[in-house]
């Protein structure tokens, strides 16, 4: 797991992460951490998830990833990004991506009805739903801090 919040990276080592790297949001830091990224791995990255979606969270993932992997798309933070794809297309990595999780619902249903995924340490906030509420919500969701999924009670 990799992060640039301490909250965030305890709730993962809390939830079963095997290791962590802390990074910066500092571009210029990305090979270093690249080097973290990999010794915490203890093997080859085959496939790479990136959930934030910023240059550097892709840069990160295209640089950590093996010849040969993959990395995912996920995050969507910009619309626009310079990423390192030359030297990506010459290791052959791949990058795939993910809108709106196509077809996993019933997959991720399935995990909740049988209690193998128990997503409520994830949910750290709870609001109703009065435009007061609404508002707040959106606030400590954009804050991040210890926000991890903010939920509202219809």
């Amino acid at each position: 797991m990799v992060d640039v919040d301490s909250y965030r990276l305890s709730v993962a080592k809390s939830l079963g992460a095997d290791d962590f790297v802390k990074v910066s949001t500092n571009s210029q830091d990305v090979d270093e951490e690249v080097i973290q990224i990999q010794q915490a791995m203890g093997n080859d990255i085959d496939v790479s998830f990136d959930c934030a979606g910023f240059s550097k969270t892709v840069s990160t993932a295209l640089n950590a990833t093996r010849a040969g992997g993959k990395v995912c798309l996920i995050g969507m933070g910009c619309n626009e990004m310079t990423v390192p794809l030359t030297p990506a297309a010459a290791r052959e990595v791949d990058v795939i991506s993910i809108f709106r999780y196509k077809d996993t619902w019933s997959l991720c249903l399935e995990f909740l009805r049988t209690g193998k995924t128990d997503v409520k340490p994830l949910i750290t906030h709870r609001f109703g739903f009065s435009q007061e509420e609404l508002v707040e919500a959106f606030e400590v969701s954009a804050r991040g801090g210890d926000a991890i999924k903010v939920m509202f009670n219809l």
